[in-house]
């Protein structure tokens, strides 16, 4: 069986047994046994659900990461609850995988190949429980790789660098004075407390040269009674920011803002980060070689200049926690349809053996 075989058979795999975040099981062990196989030193169970395999040359040499996530999404489809792969995270495990295999066989002249398939990035902290077990302790280069939709990259297409943004939701509750709706004045209403923190957080503003937004996703407040003046309010705020120092300024503006919001009309509000992920930091020396990797395995014409996607990647909890570390990620064209985190997504799976080659590389180029 060729590499082009192997890594569809393993996307079939993969993609036949779908598991949402922290319950990838049979993902987990598919992988496991695969690595095994190949003879890789692995580990199971690293933040919950998580594998890791190490492919040692026995030489002296850096430790260079691969990392694929490995969770579906949990989707409605025909009335019924049900987890599909419309992020690609199986396509993502099966080039790892594939180039794993292959690496196993041909040998590394020098350092470890350590591989990371991640739980749980869907939940935007799978990356934070693999840190605490360890997972990147002794990793000197990380690298990930993600499909791309078809607006971004096309089949046979490839970006060195996807620039994610910070993404981060913050809760909160603003609490007033509970009273009669006809005594008013001896109460505080959580609803216009709320209403003044939400034109507060409206009123934010930052470097405008940086994209960022910060908004409102949920605000509940009131009960049965609805002559009583309700004393509490539950808010929700979605931040996202380009670039990590902006994120740190809005997260700082909007707590501000709950507090002020809330006691301009005598309540007290208060709010914090409850999850999320920081914006994308990558290391020159990948993204060159990333760009070197594509121009050689898909052809000049198939390197695109960065890309900036405001959605969010766990991924980059991994260099926030070890700055020293090179870090880089790829967007790969897959002609994808019609969305990430669409039911129906398909792609093109001759995007699959591109993300092998390129992977492939870049290995050998560190520790060939």
């Amino acid at each position: 069986m060729n590499s082009t075989e192997r890594v569809q058979q393993i996307w079939e795999s993969l993609h036949a047994m779908p598991e949402v975040g922290f319950e990838e099981v049979k993902t987990a062990a598919f992988l496991a046994a695969a690595l095994e196989k190949a003879g890789y030193k692995v580990t199971t169970g690293l933040g919950g659900t998580g594998v890791v395999g190490l492919l040692d040359s026995g030489k002296p040499g850096p430790t260079l990461g691969l990392r694929a996530d490995m969770d579906a999404l949990a989707h409605e489809v025909d009335g019924a609850q049900c987890a599909i792969h419309s992020c690609g995270h199986d396509a993502h495990s099966a080039m790892v995988l594939a180039v794993a295999e292959e690496l196993a066989k041909t040998g590394l002249a020098k350092g470890r190949l350590k591989i990371i398939f991640q739980p749980a990035e869907e939940k935007l902290f799978g990356a934070l429980r693999m840190i605490e077990a360890g997972a990147i302790d002794d990793v000197d280069y990380l690298l990930g790789i993600h499909l791309r939709h078809v607006q971004e990259a096309k089949l046979h297409q490839a970006t060195p660098a996807l620039y994610h943004g910070a993404s981060y939701i913050l809760e909160g509750v603003v609490t007033g004075a509970p009273a009669h709706g006809a005594r008013p004045h001896q109460g505080v209403n959580a609803i216009d407390a709320a209403a003044a923190v939400v034109q507060a957080i409206n009123a934010i503003h930052v470097n405008p040269v940086v994209p960022a937004t910060a908004k409102v996703t949920k605000l509940q407040a009131g009960g049965a009674a609805l002559n009583a003046i309700p004393d509490k309010a539950i808010i929700a705020v979605d931040a996202r920011a380009q670039q990590n120092e902006i994120m740190d300024e809005l997260i700082a503006k909007i707590k501000r803002a709950v507090e002020g919001g809330a006691a301009s009309v005598g309540a007290v509000g208060s709010i914090d980060v409850s999850g999320g992920c920081p914006a994308a930091e990558y290391d020159p020396e990948m993204v060159a070689l990333a760009s070197e990797a594509i121009v050689a395995t898909l052809g000049k014409e198939a390197l695109l200049a960065p890309i900036t996607t405001p959605g969010g990647e766990d991924f980059h909890y991994y260099v926030k926690h070890k700055p020293a570390m090179k870090v880089g990620y790829i967007g790969l064209g897959a002609d994808l349809t019609p969305g990430l985190h669409h039911p129906a997504m398909r792609f093109d799976h001759a995007a699959l053996p591109d993300g092998v080659n390129i992977l492939r590389y870049i290995v050998n180029k560190l520790l060939g």
